[in-house]
């Protein structure tokens, strides 16, 4: 077990880690990714997707770890306490104000996809809705959905519920914590892909490509390269070429993500996104260990830090935007809708950045303590009533007695 230290436990309570601007711009180059992907510019930005899964396991698992050295177990409440406090305003904020938007002014259908979806994302399982109901993630990017994109921000809310709980067990029973972490983290990995692989059938392959269970590698590989032993040795097996091993991982992930097809590279599933993960996850490990490589302090230029800092934002709101403001409803299409979806979603990530997310997450006192678990049992419910408040048109009857 290890020993509890008080003193460096009081150095920790603050939670706050190294700043690491390359990846505040690895960041920024997973949200312009999936932005390309959807306005038809790059086919593989999706993968920004999965970078943002390696990001956090990455991310998550090295502030855990700390917390383990510095006070010898994990705090599941307070961990749980500043995730909530990190991203449910801004996400309640987009869920609230685009279901009212929808009801007001979107057509009939979308408005019944929009208030049966949000609950599901409330309870942080949207992606196994969108399963359950055979939602295909590759054929369903039309205008039907406002809310499925955040099908991968339930994968992380699962993954920010479970894999805490195996720390604390590791840290409360192991006389080697970030070994065994990363021993649990690769051999789950591995787990998980072999899921995948087992799971793809010959068609749509959304069951493996949103499953949490089956994309958790991401996330895992992530973790692994956040532990110290694993760390220090890539810098080892790297030694002097370290700038040529960055550079040649970033070369391999824009190549991926120019090539790659959600629907045609069926390779993607039986390793591809495995591979692009673990490149994505020794990228963030030697930037993080060796940050005056050329690549790391390109990804620290200011503007790429900017939609690093916004991304979580500019995920959230960009599909709705996409889908409100369609080439039917503006009359615009090619570099002119681009232009304009982008503007709005911009803009709209900014003033939630810095109206919704930074003044909760840093000058609320309400939001922390008996305060901030009262306040979040109120949004909560009165989001909760806006799903059920929100009459739905009644489903389109369709008159068979000609046929």
């Amino acid at each position: 077990m290890s020993e509890v230290r008080p003193a460096a436990a009081i150095r920790f309570a603050g939670g706050r880690k190294p700043h690491l601007p390359a990846l505040d711009g690895l960041r920024g180059v997973a949200i312009l990714g999936v932005l390309l992907f959807h306005t038809g510019h790059l086919p593989g930005g999706f993968l920004g997707v999965d970078l943002f899964f390696t990001l956090s396991g990455y991310l998550i698992t090295d502030l855990l770890l700390r917390e383990i050295e510095a006070t010898g177990a994990v705090s599941l409440v307070a961990f749980w306490g500043r995730r909530v406090r990190r991203l449910l305003p801004a996400l309640v904020t987009m869920l609230a104000g685009v279901a009212v938007v929808v009801w007001v002014a979107g057509p009939p259908d979308l408005v019944r996809t929009t208030l049966d979806d949000g609950p599901w994302v409330q309870l942080n399982l949207v992606n196994w809705h969108l399963l359950a109901e055979s939602a295909g993630y590759w054929d369903r990017f039309g205008s039907q959905r406002v809310f499925e994109h955040l099908w991968s921000i339930a994968v992380e809310e699962q993954f920010y519920l479970l894999w805490p709980p195996v720390l604390l067990v590791i840290a409360r029973y192991a006389k080697r914590p970030e070994t065994w972490v990363a021993v649990v983290a690769a051999t789950a990995s591995i787990g998980s892909l072999a899921l995948m692989v087992a799971l793809l059938g010959a068609g749509d392959p959304s069951r493996v490509y949103t499953g949490t269970d089956t994309r958790a590698f991401s996330l895992l590989l992530g973790a692994v390269v956040a532990t110290g032993p694993v760390r220090a040795a890539l810098v080892r097996a790297a030694g002097r070429w370290v700038g040529i091993v960055v550079a040649l991982l970033a070369a391999g992930i824009g190549i991926l993500w120019s090539l790659a097809d959600g629907t045609a590279s069926r390779w993607l599933f039986t390793g591809g996104l495995f591979a692009h993960s673990l490149a994505a996850a020794l990228l963030i490990g030697l930037c993080v260990r060796a940050p005056r490589t050329w690549v790391a302090k390109a990804l620290a230029w200011r503007p790429l830090r900017w939609f690093g800092l916004i991304s979580y934002s500019l995920y959230l709101w960009h599909w709705p935007v996409f889908v409100l403001l369609s080439p039917e409803r503006t009359g615009l299409g090619g570099p002119a809708r681009t232009g304009t979806v982008l503007a709005v979603s911009i803009g709209l990530a900014t003033l939630s950045k810095y109206l919704v997310e930074d003044p909760v997450r840093f000058r609320a006192r309400w939001a922390g303590g008996r305060s901030g678990v009262l306040a979040f049992t109120a949004v909560m419910a009165g989001l909760a009533v806006l799903w059920v408040v929100l009459p739905a048109p009644a489903p389109a009857v369709v008159d068979i007695t000609g046929l």
